[in-house]
């Protein structure tokens, strides 16, 4: 099932794609964004042997390369003979079977590749070996460009990329395993019953509005709050205790808190620092928010 929900995922990104773009330096000063002083166009540019060129223009592209690169701008990897098929084939097996959902319609088209004669599924891979072949040279090209800060830079764009990808899965993981909730902080019960009611025309707003709320509240005020989270935390303990009960006998003792996270602290200091924990995210998003 994973891997034919990867598949499914891979084949909707690759047959949706489109044209790659890079942004020209040429033209700039001209339109909207030229006005504006802001980024130059992207338009669609070939990458030879030669350089960057734009199609638009017929100039050379690595003026705009110049002012910074995305990673989104690399040459893609040209498609396995198994995605050929399926890009290939796809229309017509949802023509002939409208009904199947998009996993139905992906297995069965992986068990047509399954059946394919030899000599048929060859003609796919010569595709892809000669795709590779230019693919290796605007690759080549594509790194030859680049100056030493913007190789740094995009291997860092791809780390940050890569690390994010794997605590998305992780959690993904967790919530098809069923992980408890973590408890919500005193701050987090405050917000959640006064949002609808709170003043403000936008949820940034009506946040700043709540923030400024919560601060000017005394102790005895904030109190039941704090109790209703220590109650949270209480289910959460009891739930968590069942939950890695579960997953030792399912063999992921990878999942199991250390005995230190496990570890009890003083109620009254954990809630304190959790609130003001919560209270520093909210007041950092709204800076961000409003800059």
């Amino acid at each position: 099932m994973a891997a034919a929900l990867a598949l499914l995922g891979r084949a909707a990104a690759l047959l949706g794609g489109g044209r790659r773009l890079l942004r020209c330096g040429a033209g700039g000063g001209s339109g909207a964004a030229g006005r504006a002083g802001g980024n130059p166009p992207r338009r669609a540019v070939s990458v030879t042997g030669g350089g960057v060129v734009c199609r638009a223009c017929g100039g050379s592209a690595e003026r705009g390369l110049g002012r910074g690169i995305s990673s989104e701008e690399r040459p893609k990897r040209p498609l396995t003979a198994y995605f050929r098929f399926l890009k290939e084939n796809r229309p017509a097996f949802r023509q002939k079977n409208p009904e199947m959902s998009n996993m139905e319609l992906v297995k069965k088209i992986a068990g047509a590749w399954k059946e394919l004669p030899a000599s048929q599924k060859q003609v796919y891979e010569d595709a892809r070996k000669t795709d590779w072949q230019k693919y290796s040279e605007q690759l080549a090209a594509y790194k030859a460009q680049l100056t030493p800060a913007q190789a740094a830079a995009l291997k860092e764009e791809r780390r940050k990329r890569l690390a994010k990808r794997r605590s998305f899965r992780a959690k993904r993981e967790m919530t098809v395993l069923g992980k408890p909730k973590r408890p919500r902080s005193g701050f987090n019960i405050f917000v959640s019953e006064n949002f609808q009611e709170s003043e403000g025309v936008s949820p940034v707003a009506k946040l700043k509005q709540l923030f400024d709320s919560w601060r000017k509240l005394s102790n005895s005020q904030k109190q039941p709050y704090l109790q209703l989270a220590e109650d949270d935390k209480v289910r959460y303990e009891n739930e968590m205790k069942s939950w890695e009960a579960k997953m030792v006998e399912l063999g992921r003792e990878d999942l199991i808190r250390s005995r230190k996270q496990r570890s009890k602290k003083n109620p009254a200091e954990t809630e304190t620092a959790k609130a003001s924990s919560h209270e520093s995210k909210a007041k950092s998003k709204l800076k961000k928010s409003e800059e």
